[in-house]
């Protein structure tokens, strides 16, 4: 059986001001073309389907579109949790038409899916909350997947009926999971976890958050959960939420497939990848990652000189930029209308040089100065000697002027 991993597409999300709707429907339809080309028979989505709980409308039709096309007619089963950033109510609306073309969505943890039969040969024999095994026509064994949609400690005691409010959230899942695994889970057919949570080994260092997620560990949200509270029936945990696609740990193969994009300056320079995953009852899974194409890259670039920093942005315009430009005085107003004219998507950051510390801190004012003369000194107290530029001259001749008036 081979299927296709991936998560974490936040459909709809921007940085700071900039769309990525585009970018995004580009990556998508790579996702599907890769899909076909490697002949996967069954996708999963590990939850962060959009970026909030209300997505506007283009997201929900590129995401709806993309399923679709996933879903080949009904004849390739697709399979997507809620994360954090998603509505579980709104995720599972759709529900009872998407099944009917294959794609199954859960948006909740004690989400059962009903048992289903399609002309294609995709058949959900067995079904319980957190729990479905899949028959394909094609295949002589089948898909038992366990599947954990976000949820706070909180309500995922709700959802799993959990009286005890002592025992923690991992104890809580090692459970459940275990429960279904042992009722089903035997070596006569694939075996798969599938949760949108924060995983780790258990005392090993703490994977990062992306510094623009939000975070789900502690403030309100959920623990770690251990790779250890995995149960060993398990072949692969498909796993979403971190950014960066990383193995978690090889003998429970859980791993992180990562955003198809970059979508905080934190992941800068990284790499975007989706998961192929083959796998065979009773036998470890193979992995086979595939580097996506699309997408501006996000670059972190330091210039000092303007015209410089120019000729870099000319030649790399399929990029998101972070541009620190470090100068001698302030930028003028100029300089930064040049750089936004090279470049659609540059953030600048404006780091002054030499800003050495002098004692301007003298009780004394000279009242036979001119009024910019002044202004001059006041700015490079403020400013531990550090000159204003002709812009800011200029906006202060004007406001005197007006208050001259």
């Amino acid at each position: 059986m081979r299927i296709l991993h991936t998560s974490d597409w936040h459909l709809g999300k921007k940085l700071d001001n900039f769309s990525r709707i585009e970018e995004q429907k580009q990556v998508l339809a790579e996702i599907c073309k890769i899909a076909d080309q490697e002949k996967v028979d069954v996708v999963i989505i590990a939850g962060d389907l959009f970026d909030t709980y209300n997505p506007g409308t283009e997201a929900e039709e590129l995401f709806y579109k993309t399923l679709k096309k996933l879903a080949k007619n009904g004849s390739r089963p697709v399979i997507a949790i809620a994360g954090n950033h998603d509505s579980p109510d709104r995720i599972e609306v759709p529900d009872p038409l998407a099944k009917e073309c294959g794609i199954i969505l859960a948006g909740f943890p004690n989400t059962k899916i009903p048992a289903l039969k399609l002309d294609t040969g995709i058949e959900i024999i067995n079904t319980e909350p957190g729990f479905l095994e899949l028959k394909l026509a094609h295949l002589a064994y089948s898909l038992r997947l366990l599947y954990t949609p976000y949820a706070n400690e909180f309500r995922l005691k709700t959802f799993l009926d959990i009286t005890d409010t002592e025992e923690e959230l991992r104890q809580i899942l090692a459970k459940h999971w275990q429960k279904a695994a042992s009722k089903y889970c035997d070596t006569e057919g694939v075996n798969i976890l599938m949760a949108h949570l924060f995983m780790m080994q258990k005392n090993a260092p703490q994977p990062e958050e992306p510094e623009d997620e939000k975070p789900i560990l502690y403030l309100g949200g959920a623990q770690p959960v251990f790779t250890t509270n995995i149960p060993a029936q398990i072949q692969y945990t498909a796993l979403g939420h971190l950014h960066k696609k990383q193995i978690v740990s090889e003998k429970n193969m859980a791993v992180y497939s990562g955003t198809p994009l970059s979508y905080s300056m934190s992941e800068a320079e990284q790499d975007k990848y989706v998961i192929i995953t083959e796998i065979k009852p009773g036998t470890p899974a193979k992995l086979k990652p595939i580097k996506l194409q699309n997408g501006r890259k996000l670059i972190r670039k330091t210039f000092t000189e303007v015209d410089l920093a120019c000729i870099w942005l000319q030649e790399n315009q399929n990029t998101i930029v972070e541009l620190t430009m470090k100068t001698d005085m302030f930028m003028a107003a100029e300089d930064i209308k040049k750089i936004h004219k090279v470049h659609d998507y540059v953030k600048i950051i404006p780091e002054v040089k030499n800003r050495h510390v002098h004692d301007y801190k003298t009780t004394n004012i000279d009242l036979t100065k001119s009024m910019e003369e002044l202004f001059s000194d006041y700015f490079k107290h403020e400013k531990n000697g550090l000159a204003p530029n002709k812009d800011i001259l200029n906006i202060f001749k004007e406001i005197y002027a007006q208050e001259e008036r």
